[in-house]
């Protein structure tokens, strides 16, 4: 699904422009030529990540992103302005902006910088794994199956997380050795047969269903049996 941009310029001519560029990229753009009005689409759409043009009627840019921030919202927010000031730049950053584009600009640089705001969101969501009732949160590195916590050293965990990341593929014994301990490893050459083991007693303690499976000969595979 293509990322939905909100974008908030009073200059109809360059507004089009934008939004063309963008819809030649592919995102779903919505506009609005005012502050007020922006804010309400920032708030009821939802998008992806919002351009704000700073001087606007009715609210800035800088206070549309001000107000977001208030309650919390956290969408990608480009500010484009004609004010090339250190002090300017470091107000819109204060105000919680995540970038600065200072017209006039590329539309080059413009849409470099789209990408770049939505594939590190994009990096961001995807600290959290989940295959069937498991979930793993790579920030707080926290395993839930169901509601319940379980508890994994640090190899138990790194073993589990490239097990997650990778649901459905089988992973051989040469992949997971190299991912999960490195190209170095000289120790038990049962290791991973091990791991696996202390892993599925503890995804299985309360009797749940065997999610990690054994290929034979050839190494393991997160699925259902």
């Amino acid at each position: 699904m293509s990322a939905h941009i909100l974008l908030v310029e009073d200059e109809p001519r360059l507004a089009r422009f934008i939004e063309l560029e963008l819809g030649y990229e592919g995102y779903k753009v919505s506009v609005a030529n005012d502050g007020f009005t922006g804010l309400t689409h920032a708030r009821e759409l939802q998008p992806d990540l919002a351009i704000l043009d700073w001087m606007l009627p009715g609210l800035s840019g800088v206070e549309i992103c001000r107000r977001l921030r208030a309650t919390g919202d956290k969408v990608p927010v480009i500010i484009l302005t004609a004010k090339d000031e250190i002090g300017d730049r470091v107000a819109g950053l204060d105000a919680g902006a995540d970038d600065y584009v200072v017209k006039p600009f590329s539309i080059e640089e413009l849409l470099a910088r789209v990408r770049a705001h939505l594939r590190r969101t994009q990096d961001e969501e995807s600290e959290t794994l989940q295959f069937i009732d498991i979930v793993l949160n790579r920030r707080t590195r926290q395993v839930h199956r169901r509601d319940r916590p379980i508890d994994l050293t640090a190899k138990e965990f790194d073993l589990l997380e490239y097990l997650m990341a990778h649901p459905q593929q089988v992973l051989t014994r040469d992949q997971i050795l190299e991912k999960v301990w490195g190209y170095d490893f000289m120790g038990d050459s049962n290791i991973i047969e091990v791991y696996i083991r202390y892993l599925r007693l503890k995804l299985e303690a309360q009797e749940e269903k065997r999610l990690i499976q054994t290929v034979r000969g050839v190494g393991y595979v997160l699925r259902e049996s």
